[in-house]
């Protein structure tokens, strides 16, 4: 369907003014004329196009929805105020018309609701036009100029579709929601639904998953604060025979859909039961790797589920025509002995899954290509992490019947697979490859009652090292990044790939401590209202960093400490000051510090406040004995060696310097110069043969203490250096003027007569 018939028949008639007039753009590139071809597209026509669409359109819309939005704000909190009037207390008993009130509260939520969706709706739309009609100009009148890259800019400057402006709004009314349902004990849930997350079930389980992008400046920094706590995983014995297991294994997952991208659409536009099919092989095909057929359901409560089995490559052809009902397979379970219960089950999901793909006529029209690192405790799944890196999105569609990406009689591509070509792809058409510029962090929690999800999770999720995307799909992304002209929806992120995803340490903290500051109060007002806590109902400040702990960070804080207990009196306000003077300094300097290899280790003004409000609850005392001082005293003889061998190194030096200055003094004779500079390296190896003494004495103590300070010290190798090179120096300089001194005594008229001689 053309993108123009889509827009008319989507447009919602309160608003039908308010949205971009993609009819009058394609007038003006003179698109349906095509009595225009031959009339030459002047810099007059470029100029009055281009500012058409940037200052008349896309100003627009931005503003239409930047004041829709905001008023869409209010109401939230107008409604929220009064939700909070509603909760009992103390000194106000619940009232009869309190049923009354929250029902016509939620018929004002549902209003809202409705107005946020066809807000989404709208912001998705011209979005979507804008890129259209961009890319349709560059087609056609772009021989000077490109539109095109300057609109996705301009675009992600506006936040016309992002979803970071409606996650608050959303999980607000969502929490409203629950209270409300609660309150009058109709439709109850368990939790209020939470947007920044999905929940999944694997095999009966509920799994909660984060997914989150990740800058390759910050990938390092990820990997590291993870393997703090969960070991590296070898996914399959097919990766671990890659090179020994010491690669990550290279994934493939090979996704259908149809020639209307029905699927894509489903699960664009989020609606019910979406469904994505796929199927899935760790390293290359040849290798004969096990494929696994994975159909992946979304329900209207944002839960999802996974139904899945193993096919031989040789049989997939003939069960996506709907020729091979998996009869080996069942055969096969039935001679092994298996239960019957498994088989039904087995016999279910095949059926399912093949009527599923005959039905809506689906086929192979794009794979995902990426390299995954998996963190988990063996044989325990509660907290599953992958990182998926080097990510490159290739078509395999047949709609083009006179040039297919893929041959009509495959399932995939040959001319990939046979090849064993890998990442990034360079001998096939670079126009069907499109590769994914950041690595996707996806985290998964076993969902358990009465247990806690570990703290440095949410210190990870909550850190400046990653960015949020809960509903990131490698199969949406694919499909909107290679077959634009095909679809008329785009995926809400695309606009967030123009802008830069990292953030700064002190601003993303902050923010972090302010949403959760925010969720408190929300969950406290629902809290009273229900009579129950909630989740969130409590809140205390963080003293540091959301990041995991280092040596170094561990280090700063107990200086920050020290200091502080000396200074207690002008501590705080005086890093207020010293901060707001030399803030941009120190946050240039952070960035090029210790930041981004040593997790938490910062001295910038962010670092320093936030471990100076650091506060004991009450009831809880500063320990007289740290925690790393505790218990017996165990130190592995290597590191007195070490100490030791020091010790040795500096005598050896002390030794030789004794030496040359014992035989440059006793050779001297009566040459005063030669007495002086024996003196000077004598001096030298005596403070070498002292330092080094006095170096072991104070390290052996600090071993003993178990001290968190620096073992090196430069001053001692300093002083030696800069001693000896002066001493050489002074010994050159006395030894030229010396030898100056001989020849300039030599008789004049003698020199003269020998040299007139030998003329002579």
């Amino acid at each position: 369907m053309r993108f123009g018939k889509t827009l008319r028949g989507s447009v919602y008639p309160p608003w039908r003014d308010e949205y971009m007039d993609y009819s009058k753009l394609k007038t003006m590139l003179r698109e349906d004329s095509s009595e225009d071809d031959d009339v030459p597209w002047t810099e007059e026509d470029e100029n009055r196009f281009c500012d058409e669409i940037f200052n008349v359109q896309l100003d627009k819309v931005s503003q239409f929805q930047a004041k829709t939005a905001e008023g869409l704000r209010q109401r939230a909190d107008a409604a929220f105020e009064k939700l909070r009037d509603l909760a009992p207390s103390e000194d106000k008993a619940p009232s009869d018309d309190t049923n009354t009130q929250l029902e016509e509260l939620r018929s004002e939520l549902d209003a809202i609701v409705n107005e946020v969706r066809e807000l989404r709706k709208y912001c998705s739309l011209n979005y979507t036009g804008f890129l259209k009609i961009a890319k349709k100009h560059d087609r056609k009148r772009g021989d000077r100029y490109k539109v095109r890259p300057m609109m996705r800019v301009s675009l992600s400057e506006h936040g016309l579709n992002s979803e970071q402006k409606y996650s608050p709004l959303l999980n607000k009314l969502s929490l409203m929601y629950y209270a409300i349902s609660q309150t009058l004990d109709t439709d109850k849930q368990q939790q209020p639904l939470n947007l920044e997350h999905q929940e999944e079930f694997h095999n009966g389980e509920r799994y909660t998953a984060h997914k989150f992008w990740v800058h390759p400046d910050n990938l390092l920094e990820v990997k590291t604060a993870i393997l703090r706590h969960l070991p590296a995983l070898v996914y399959s014995q097919q990766s671990a025979k890659e090179l020994g297991g010491n690669q990550d294994p290279k994934i493939t997952s090979l996704y259908f859909d149809n020639s209307k991208f029905d699927l894509y659409g489903r699960k664009v536009n989020r609606q019910s039961d979406a469904s994505s099919l796929r199927l899935r092989w760790y390293g290359q095909l040849s290798e004969q790797s096990d494929i696994m057929l994975e159909r992946k359901v979304i329900y209207d409560d944002g839960t999802s589920e996974e139904k899945r089995f193993n096919i031989k490559d040789k049989y997939i052809k003939q069960y996506i025509d709907g020729d091979y009902k998996m009869e080996k397979s069942i055969q096969k379970m039935e001679r092994q002995g298996q239960q019957n219960g498994s088989i039904d089950s087995f016999k279910a999901t095949t059926e399912e899954i093949q009527n599923f793909i005959v039905t809506n006529k689906l086929g192979p029209v794009m794979r995902a290509n990426y390299t995954r690192t998996a963190f988990q405790k063996p044989a325990d799944d509660r907290v599953r992490i992958s990182i998926d890196t080097d990510i490159a999105f290739i078509r395999e569609d047949t709609l083009d019947r006179d040039r297919p990406c893929r041959d009509p009689a495959e399932w995939h591509r040959t001319d990939i697979d046979n090849s064993d070509m890998v990442y990034p792809f360079k001998n096939i058409n670079q126009s069907e490859v499109s590769k994914f510029p950041y690595a996707v962090l996806e985290i998964k929690s076993k969902e358990e009652e009465g247990r806690k999800r570990p703290r440095w999770i949410d210190d990870l999720i909550a850190s400046h090292l990653v960015y949020a995307t809960p509903r990131f799909s490698k199969f949406v992304h694919g499909v909107a990044s290679l077959f634009e002209d095909y679809v008329n929806n785009l995926p809400f992120w695309l606009s967030d790939l123009e802008t830069d995803i990292r953030k700064d340490p002190q601003q993303a903290h902050e923010e972090e401590e302010q949403r959760r500051a925010r969720q408190a109060e929300e969950a406290q007002v629902v809290g009273s209202l229900l009579g129950t806590s909630m989740k969130h109902g409590s809140y205390k400040p963080a003293a540091s960093s959301p990041i995991a702990k280092s040596y170094l960070s561990e280090r700063a804080a107990s200086d920050a400490r020290m200091s502080r207990v000396r200074h207690a009196d002008r501590s705080s306000e005086a890093a207020g000051e010293a901060g707001d003077e030399n803030g941009d300094a120190e946050l240039s300097a952070q960035r090029r510090n210790y930041g981004t290899l040593f997790p938490s280790f910062s001295l910038s003004r962010y670092a320093r406040n936030k471990r100076q409000r650091q506060q004991l609850p009450e009831g809880v005392t500063k320990p007289d004995v740290w925690l790393k001082n505790a218990g017996p005293l165990r130190i592995e003889p290597k590191v007195w060696l070490a100490n030791e061998r020091t010790f040795l190194k500096w005598q050896h030096i002390c030794v030789l310097l004794g030496t040359l200055a014992l035989g440059l003094y006793t050779a001297a004779g009566e040459n005063f110069v030669a007495e002086c500079m024996g003196i000077a390296y004598i001096a030298i190896a005596a403070f070498a043969g002292l330092w080094g003494s006095m170096m072991l004495r104070r390290r052996r103590a600090m071993i003993i203490e178990r001290s968190g300070k620096d073992f090196d010290n430069m001053i001692g190798p300093l002083v030696v250096s800069v001693a000896l090179m002066i001493a050489l120096i002074l010994n050159f300089v006395f030894a030229y003027r010396n030898a100056l001194g001989k020849f300039d005594s030599m008789p004049h008229n003698e020199a003269e007569a020998a040299f007139v001689s030998e003329l002579l």
